[in-house]
């Protein structure tokens, strides 16, 4: 092992080609829960407040009108999984100029959908890796994913100094709505949830390089309150996954995020007011309103956060690493917490120094 930090060496996200606009998707919505009439004309403002304007999803708005079982649902969802993952994982290895005969280990994060062999496995060949490549799929961490994933890449790539860790992330959200499901969870999913994927790559230089990077993980971290399964996560039902949200989430992170947070930066010998930014999981509006609130930030401290929360929506765990993508091309710098909350209930943090 190496107390050197993982440099991160190129970000990159893909996205599924059908765009959806908040108002064309409250339309349908409308569609779907014609049923309940007075419902929905009560949650209808769920949409407006979602601070979501475009996502993408890998099939057409009209998809979500009709039923669909489990084995249609996993073949759209590896099908797409692994194209999406395949463009990003090629697009972050050209920006790095990597071959894919050199990347040493893959870290593959997603929990939109289950297929055996995992998506690490079946990656090797559309991507062009070496079959003796070690793999690690990861399934469960929701939203916290992309930070956990990256957490744990950076691991695995301090255990292989000088060799290339190819950590990859997808999340197909919309092919978990159900139309039978007239939960406010699963109407609220319907204002936030896209879809998408990001690749990264990571490695422990052992040498000088001409590859600079463009960040490093230094330190990360998890807390996980007790009792709080119910908070978030998924429900296996007969024809799919029932999305579980607690509305008690954007009290909880106003509450209780703060002193998390400040137990991690004191572990690393930091304050909040020694980092240069926060790079977040933008949740939803409430839940970014709630961090700013929690971690007492200026209105444009989450600007990356919420503009991916406006063009992409909720990727679940992808969505941090766009907003980490998103910040790189605006040419921030400095050191940055980013985090993310997931089902556990987790709060995941990580410190990023971008370069």
């Amino acid at each position: 092992m190496t107390s050197e930090p993982a440099h991160i060496y190129s970000v990159k996200t893909a996205y599924p080609p059908h765009v959806m606009r908040q108002v064309d998707v409250t339309t349908k919505a409308a569609e779907v829960f014609d049923h309940k009439p007075d419902y929905f004309r009560r949650m209808a403002a769920a949409y407006g407040n979602a601070g979501v304007e475009t996502r993408h999803s890998c099939v057409p708005l009209d998809w979500y009108l009709e039923p669909h079982g489990w084995p249609e649902r996993t073949r759209l969802y590896e099908e797409n999984a692994i194209a999406l993952l395949a463009e990003a994982g090629a697009s972050c290895m050209a920006a790095a100029d990597v071959l894919p005969t050199d990347i040493a280990a893959t870290v593959v994060v997603s929990s939109t959908g289950v297929v055996t062999p995992s998506l690490d496995s079946l990656l090797q060949g559309p991507l062009g890796l070496k079959p003796h490549v070690q793999r690690l799929p990861i399934f469960g961490l929701g939203c916290a994913g992309g930070v956990v994933g990256l957490s744990r890449a950076a691991a695995v790539a301090s255990s292989l100094p000088g060799r290339w860790v190819l950590f990859l992330c997808v999340e197909l959200c919309g092919l978990t709505f159900r139309p039978s499901d007239d939960s406010k969870a699963n109407l609220i999913g319907t204002a936030i949830f896209g879809d998408g994927a990001a690749a990264l790559l990571i490695k422990v230089p052992e040498a000088a390089s001409n590859r600079a990077p463009c960040a490093a993980v230094s330190a990360w971290g998890e807390h996980t309150w007790p009792d709080s399964r119910e908070t978030m996560g998924w429900r296996v039902e007969d024809d799919g996954l029932g999305v579980v949200f607690s509305r008690e989430i954007p009290n909880l992170v106003r509450r209780e995020l703060r002193p998390v947070t400040d137990h991690f930066l004191q572990n690393n010998c930091l304050t909040l007011s020694d980092l240069d930014g926060v790079l977040c999981h933008p949740g939803g509006g409430k839940v970014l309103s709630a961090m700013e609130a929690s971690l007492e930030l200026e209105g444009g401290d989450l600007r990356h956060a919420r503009s991916v929360l406006r063009d992409r929506g909720n990727m679940s765990a992808v969505t941090v690493l766009a907003v980490l993508e998103r910040a790189l091309e605006s040419h921030d710098t400095g050191r940055h917490l980013m985090t993310a909350l997931g089902p556990g209930f987790t709060a995941a943090m990580a410190l990023v120094d971008l370069k």
